[in-house]
């Protein structure tokens, strides 16, 4: 699991919502910037698949973006920062496992084929009867 909350820089701005009159002198919100090309933590393959998966977070400049503004003190946004930006980089760097392709057990043939036969008989059941004269 990687963290790459060393490499986070921080801003900090006036957020809205709870807080009051309080509200209006704090810097509460938080917003964190992590520039992708020069992580030392990461090799280059990993720095494309992130800039290439993660493209509508990334800005002009080559910076991952992410803000928090849902707490009333700045270290919990900045813990929020944190979470966010490290769950959205490792999320990206999970390769999935390659699907490997299985046949069928006969039973699960044979269930197939024996319901198949079974609306099969109830359709014919169904057609009107026809008495040769």
């Amino acid at each position: 699991m990687l963290d790459i909350s060393k490499e986070i820089r921080f801003k900090t701005s006036r957020s809205g919502g709870k807080g009051g009159q309080h509200v209006n002198k704090v810097e509460t919100a938080v917003e964190g910037y992590w520039h992708v090309q020069f992580s030392t933590l990461i090799d280059k393959e990993e720095k494309d698949l992130i800039e290439f998966k993660l493209i509508n977070k990334i800005n002009s400049d080559g910076f991952l973006m992410m803000k928090s503004q849902q707490s009333r003190t700045q270290l919990m946004n900045k813990e929020d920062v944190i979470r966010k930006m490290n769950l959205a980089v490792n999320k990206v760097l999970i390769v999935p496992k390659k699907r490997k392709p299985t046949k069928p057990t006969a039973s699960s043939k044979e269930e197939r084929l024996s319901s198949k036969k079974m609306s099969s008989s109830k359709k014919q059941e169904r057609k009107k009867v026809r008495i040769n004269e």
